[in-house]
């Protein structure tokens, strides 16, 4: 029995260059205490400008001077009213905010967005896909990609920090949070997110050009599983777990590079991460040697003695989380702060080397961001902003990312000439398509942003012709209520549309919503839209269920009446154009589920259970059935044509665990058009000393082949991916068997 390394870290970063750490440290030797504590502190544009005559926001020189001179106030942080403003805007904005921070304080001000998907806070910027769409492509190629657009189209308007990508495992379809991530797999968030941060940053991180610009990891640790479901509350999670699976990915992450981590608002197993020294120090700064910023969420400081009841006052709560490893403090309203953190190093409670590493750790990320020389750019110098080359790109990810589900007498694609009846809530809105983080923080303006892009309805009408396509909604949003309300007085007029069309597209799921105000009470897919596809598949005409949702909706009484079903989640702009082409045979499906796919409110279980969960039936009396069902599983998703896998094999069936592996498979394209696999390969631990997970997802691959191809797909692994976390809190790989599995095929190896 071997153990492995506790953070299983295959490349440490040494750190900063000793030329970059003279200049931070040239700079950081003639700061006063006010200073340091400045650049600790965030707050956001609002503070520094008002609301002209004609309801446009403005920078307020004497406002921003006050700021910088008063506080030394370090970074600024989000859209105005959070509401996104034009390029041109952003190009004035950052440009006077530059020129008073290096003015007033000889240090250029970081500011930060959350581009989330793409440009989220920039009027005539590329939107994306959401994170869960990415994830579901499967393709590690239009992640890194995905974040290259975005970030010259960020750097554009000279904001140099994204807070992306969220790579908390999306585990309970109940939180709302659940579309910004990669899905409920740590090895897919590990993969997804270190490419998105090579995207976002570059090859090195030391020198962060002006095409690129710096991430800020979120939420760290343990933010996607609360107990309730609910945003913002207390999760508890088995150490093992904690360590093994919700730190992979920030740990793959931080390992190329990224500049800064963002802290989970809530509490983990009884104590706030944010006031926890051993995840915020110990594992994230000591253990793995990384030198960036680890920054707090929205005012969470203020929830230490508000919420969680761990700090008296707000003073205390500052002790508190900067002595726990936390540097830089977003408020967001007021600067003040600077003041209690001062007295506090001044009576000795908060040490002024404590201090002096958060402020070095701030600058150094500007100096690797290059804004000490070239605080602000030229938007003429991007000319790609908001072009065709990203479009076409958004395009693409959003149809490797739809996941065709169910296809019951190929009634998809769909023939040329056949009249449709586009309906349901989600039929006619980009709002839908986009999701939260759009234009707005809660997606709700979406449609006055993107009106030159195509809903559902408009782009099937371009596609099959507006003769072809007829829209009746039945079922609408009250767009004036809260994101779930809604207006279902038409379902009668979308029944008698049905009498005339060949095909019915229901477009059913979520309206827009973000954080907290995303909470449910109800997992199950809202009763209107129930009724109104049971009113439809009740017409007997074929019926094909379009889900545009940010997480799966329970919808196991609905779906036997559907011949299709395509899951489409939250695809963007482009996203309409995508589902068109996928719809019409144009495109071919190859997006794959990231989460599992439940069926009941009692069955919300991952892909990776542990094996006493599974269906076994025990004799007697007692008749044990720990039974759970699933709609769909992990890894899910159809073709237009069919994939065969052989010859599964691996080069050594006995190894050791300092050896190398080497698996290969075969895989065929049967049918009779070019389609893309993914290969996704998993291995099971048949006996451990904890009871092991049922699978675990190994590595991924997606192929192109045409019909009739036959490639042949290797994974490279060591042994030492096949630990595991034990109860003791350390990595262990231990001899035995594993079955390795892929498509229909499994093997057996051992380890000695």
């Amino acid at each position: 029995m071997e153990e492995v390394g506790t953070s299983r870290s295959a490349v440490i970063r040494a750190g900063a260059s000793a030329y970059l750490e003279k200049r931070v440290d040239s700079t950081l030797c003639r700061l006063t205490l006010e200073e340091k504590v400045g650049q600790m502190m965030e707050v956001v544009i609002d503070v520094v400008g008002t609301t002209n005559a004609q309801g446009l926001f403005e920078i307020d020189s004497n406002k921003l001077d006050s700021l910088f001179s008063l506080y030394k106030v370090g970074s600024l942080l989000n859209a105005p009213g959070t509401v996104a403003p034009t390029a041109r805007q952003w190009e004035s904005y950052m440009a006077k905010i530059q020129e008073a921070s290096m003015r007033i304080l000889g240090i250029p001000c970081i500011f930060g967005l959350d581009q989330n998907h793409g440009s989220t806070y920039i009027q005539g910027g590329t939107l994306f896909p959401q994170n869960i769409n990415v994830a579901a492509t499967f393709n590690r190629d239009l992640a890194r990609r995905m974040a290259e657009a975005t970030a010259y189209e960020t750097r554009a308007v000279s904001v140099p920090w994204t807070y992306s990508p969220t790579v908390d495992l999306g585990r309970d379809p109940r939180w709302p949070r659940m579309y910004e991530n990669f899905g409920e797999d740590c090895l897919l968030n590990a993969v997804m997110g270190r490419e998105m941060v090579l995207g976002f940053q570059g090859e090195n991180p030391d020198s962060i050009d002006r095409w690129h610009v710096g991430t800020s990891l979120k939420h760290y640790l343990g933010y996607g599983v609360p107990f309730s479901g609910k945003d913002r509350t207390p999760a508890y999670i088995a150490p093992a777990e904690l360590r093994e699976k919700h730190f992979a990915p920030f740990l793959a992450a931080i390992n190329v590079g990224a500049l800064s981590v963002m802290v989970n608002s809530a509490s983990v197993n009884g104590m706030p991460v944010h006031a926890n020294r051993e995840l915020l120090t110990t594992w994230l700064k000591e253990e793995t040697g990384w030198d960036g910023v680890v920054i707090t969420d929205w005012a969470d400081i203020n929830n230490l003695f508000t919420r969680e009841m761990v700090a008296h006052d707000k003073k205390d709560a500052l002790q508190m989380a900067i002595n726990a490893g936390i540097d830089m403090i977003m408020e967001p309203y007021r600067a003040d702060a600077c003041e209690l953190i001062i007295q506090l190093v001044k009576e000795g409670r908060i040490p002024e080397s404590r201090i002096d590493d958060a402020a070095r750790r701030v600058l150094r990320m500007k100096y690797r961001l290059g804004l000490f020389e070239h605080p602000v750019q030229r938007l003429k110098d991007y000319p790609k902003f908001g072009g065709k080359e990203f479009a076409a790109l958004a395009v693409e990810t959003a149809e490797q990312g739809m996941v065709l589900l169910k296809n019951v007498g190929d009634v998809l694609p769909v023939a040329k000439g056949k009249r449709l009846l586009v309906t349901g809530p989600n039929a006619n809105r980009m709002r839908c398509l986009n999701g939260g983080w759009s234009y707005t923080w809660q997606g709700h303006r979406t449609d006055e942003f993107a009106s030159q892009y195509n809903t559902i309805y408009e782009a099937l009408a371009d596609k099959f012709g507006k003769d072809n396509v007829k829209l009746c909604q039945g079922v609408t949003y009250s767009e004036k209520g809260k994101y779930y309300e809604e207006d279902a007085h038409d379902i009668a007029s979308a029944v008698a549309a049905a009498q005339q069309a060949d095909i019915i597209v229901a477009c059913i799921g979520e309206n827009s919503y973000c954080e907290s105000p995303g909470n449910l009470s109800d997992l199950n897919l809202s009763f209107s839209q129930k009724e109104l596809v049971k009113a439809l598949a009740a017409t007997g005409k074929p019926l094909v269920m379009i889900l545009n949702e940010g997480r799966p909706r329970l919808l196991a009484d609905i779906e036997p009446m559907a011949d299709a079903v395509v899951d489409i989640m939250l695809p963007g702009n482009y996203g309409g154009d995508a589902l068109a082409n996928l719809l019409a045979g144009d495109a071919n499906f190859s997006g794959k589920l990231p989460f599992t796919y439940p069926s009941e409110i009692n069955s919300l279980v991952n892909y990776d259970f542990k094996r006493s969960q599974e269906s076994k039936t025990m004799a007697g009396a007692y008749d044990y059935n720990a039974r759970v069902t699933q709609q769909w599983s992990f890894g899910y998703g159809k073709s237009y044509t069919t994939f065969k896998y052989s010859r599964l094999c691996v080069d050594k069936t006995v190894f050791h665990a300092d050896d190398a592996l080497m698996v290969s498979v075969d895989v065929t394209n049967t049918g009779q058009r070019e389609g893309m696999e993914s290969v996704l390969l998993y291995s099971s631990d048949l006996v451990a000393s904890m009871v092991p997970d049922g699978r675990r997802l190994r590595d991924f691959v997606k192929v192109k082949l045409q019909p009739g191809e036959t490639r042949t797909v290797s994974f490279h692994l060591k042994a030492s991916d096949l630990a595991f976390v034990g109860y003791d809190g350390r990595w262990r790989l231990e001899p035995g068997d594993f079955i390795f599995m892929t498509g229909d095929r499994q093997l057996r190896v051992t380890l000695e």
